[in-house]
């Protein structure tokens, strides 16, 4: 038993490098963790090469940004050699969680991702059980966009009954299970709807029931009150000038609908004078770069593939306008946007974006909106964020934009989580609502 440790937080995730909003949305509940009476934080996630064999959207490795003392970040070793085809990761990962949750300290462990990460917990849950050694564990699972697009719906349209019936067995075994959209919970409870039509189980009540809406947590402080003069610097040395730039800032793929962008910039006129400046990276990267060679404007596109922590919030604070015209696709639906709110709360030029997915439960009505998919009428809102604004427009647009975004604060959000999981005094009794879901 560990006696050194009076409260635990696991958050299990796909951490930095990842390119990945929930990422950082980790790293800032991590961060508040430690001033809420979590003596140790955890992070468990995966290892480095591990992700570049992937094909995941990696950042330099030098721009990340350090954890906080008392956050530790674990990668643990695959289990099993060669003759063992797959699964070995999560083994380690499973095995690692085991010993965390057995070793006598009260621990709130949070998956971010349902599939494998709640996947990951719901074992070592069970294992943990099994070893019969004391433990206090409490479990929180946080369904995000591609657990609905590539996992549970996907599952459903192909007649996948059992990797349906897996992904959300394992979520409601959770003692807390939490969206991070009103629209990704939407689209769980009427996926389990689905499954259950075909094959009469009982899914979709239970979502219905138990599933509550936690939106992702951002570091406002890191968007705010930004150095002038820092933000000059970084221009500088990207060859940009403020105010001179249409930005678009997030993953790379077809479902962002950047070539929707490049070639609804093209036709600007407003944007004669202006640079578009594409930053990320993702598995569309060449793709967008070959569309934008073949467009008008290829010597005023610039792609970025090194934007790190640091620098990403004067990008956007200097933009013109900030564009994410996201679209449903197959593989992906945005299912909040947090890059959206990290741009409002930095200020510069007006957000443009589309009614995609939970995007609007992001950005409210503090955003140029246009249909998802149709380059012109980008157009139509690039002329008018660039060339039809004047500076009272554009801090209306901005204030609004900036009040709007201050609810998905991290430590709001941590509170609002956590309130009623466990006391705020640090005491590991569950409340009677948490005590209501495990007798269930």
């Amino acid at each position: 038993m560990n006696t050194e440790i009076n409260r635990r937080l696991v958050i299990v995730v796909r951490a930095d490098p990842v390119i990945c909003g929930h990422s950082g949305e980790a790293r800032n509940l991590a961060e508040v963790a430690l001033t809420r009476g979590f003596d140790d934080v955890r992070i468990v996630t995966w290892p480095l090469d591990r992700l570049e064999e992937t094909g995941l959207p990696l950042k330099p490795l030098d721009t990340v940004l350090p954890y906080s003392p008392g956050i530790t970040v674990e990668r643990p070793a695959p289990v099993g050699g060669y003759k063992i085809p797959d699964g070995r990761y999560l083994a380690g990962m499973v095995g690692r969680l085991v010993e965390l949750f057995t070793d006598g300290v009260p621990t709130v462990c949070l998956s971010l991702y349902l599939h494998p990460h709640t996947t990951a917990v719901a074992q070592a849950v069970r294992i943990a059980r099994a070893t019969g050694l004391p433990m206090n564990v409490t479990t929180i699972a946080e369904a995000v966009g591609s657990d609905v697009t590539d996992v549970v719906r996907s599952a459903v349209e192909h007649g996948e009954f059992g990797a349906a019936a897996a992904v959300l067995s394992d979520y409601l075994s959770q003692d807390m299970c939490v969206a991070v959209s009103r629209y990704t919970k939407q689209v769980i409870v009427e996926s389990a709807a689905e499954l259950d039509a075909l094959y009469g189980t009982g899914f979709a009540a239970q979502c219905q029931e138990r599933v509550s809406i936690s939106y992702p947590a951002i570091d406002t402080s890191a968007y705010l009150d930004l150095d002038p003069a820092v933000t000059d610097r970084y221009l500088e040395a990207r060859g940009l000038t403020r105010g001179k730039y249409v930005l678009y800032l997030s993953r790379l793929q077809k479902a962002k609908g950047v070539d929707d962008l490049i070639r609804g910039f093209a036709a600007s006129e407003a944007c004669r004078e202006q640079q578009l400046v594409i930053a990320g990276r993702g598995p569309d990267l060449d793709h967008f770069k070959a569309i934008a060679e073949r467009s008008g404007a290829r010597t005023r596109i610039h792609f970025l593939e090194d934007v790190g922590d640091e620098e990403k919030p004067h990008l956007m604070a200097a933009c013109s306008s900030y564009a994410l015209p996201s679209k449903p696709a197959p593989e992906f639906t945005e299912t909040f946007g947090i890059a959206l709110v990290e741009k409002m709360l930095a200020g510069g030029g007006p957000v443009i974006t589309c009614d995609t997915g939970g995007i609007l439960e992001a950005v409210g009505d503090t955003a140029v909106v246009v249909p998802a998919g149709d380059a012109s009428a980008l157009t139509v809102a690039l002329n008018a964020c660039t060339g039809g604004m004047d500076d009272a427009d554009r801090e209306w647009w901005q204030t609004r934009a900036r009040e709007h975004a201050m609810q998905f604060d991290r430590v709001n959000v941590f509170d609002n989580l956590f309130a009623g999981l466990v006391d705020p005094v640090g005491s590991t009794e569950l409340t009677a609502n948490v005590r209501r879901v495990r007798a269930a």
